[in-house]
């Protein structure tokens, strides 16, 4: 299991805030690139890179249909107290289907990322590392969610300025 994910659980039954939270509430925004923006935290440490979808196809039995969705983020940490660096992380804004996945693609090359409420993640570094090696790469993420109520959703984040983005969050938080 990873980090964040007993983070997530812990927060949710202490009542501290998640990722999503954190980077919904913060004002200490450092830089900005293009589609991407970086922030950090001084208590605890630290930094993120994240963006909100450049577009978004929420469908119903291949129907496009209206919905409500909460905030939707993609995201990489870094918690150096907690020795995380480069944590990939994606709020759909709704809760996920039990039991479902998440399935980003990044120019033609899927990853799974499982889910907890309307929480996801990769399973391992390892492949946090792919997916942000891809993102440094790739021109656009995609990620293809179904919501507890039967929606399906499509995410599409711009990765112009990404690279710009991770590293510097990177470097603000010593990784």
């Amino acid at each position: 299991m990873k980090p964040i994910f007993a983070l997530g659980i812990c927060a949710v039954a202490l009542g501290v805030a998640t990722p999503a939270a954190v980077a919904q509430d913060s004002t200490n925004r450092v830089a900005a690139n293009t589609a991407w923006s970086v922030f950090v935290e001084a208590d605890p440490k630290e930094c993120w890179a994240v963006s909100t979808p450049a577009e978004s196809v929420n469908t119903k039995d291949d129907r496009p249909v209206a919905v409500n969705r909460g905030t939707i983020l993609m995201m990489v940490s870094y918690r150096p107290d907690q020795s995380v660096a480069g944590e990939v992380y994606f709020t759909g804004g709704y809760p996920f289907a039990d039991g479902s996945a998440v399935e980003l693609t990044i120019s033609g090359t899927s990853f799974q990322m499982f889910t907890q409420g309307q929480d996801s993640w990769p399973a391992t570094a390892g492949d946090d590392a792919r997916i942000i090696t891809a993102m440094k790469r790739g021109a656009e993420a995609v990620l293809v969610a179904n919501s507890s109520r039967g929606t399906r959703t499509e995410d599409t984040f711009s990765l112009l300025g990404f690279t710009a983005a991770v590293e510097e969050a990177a470097t603000r938080c010593g990784s």
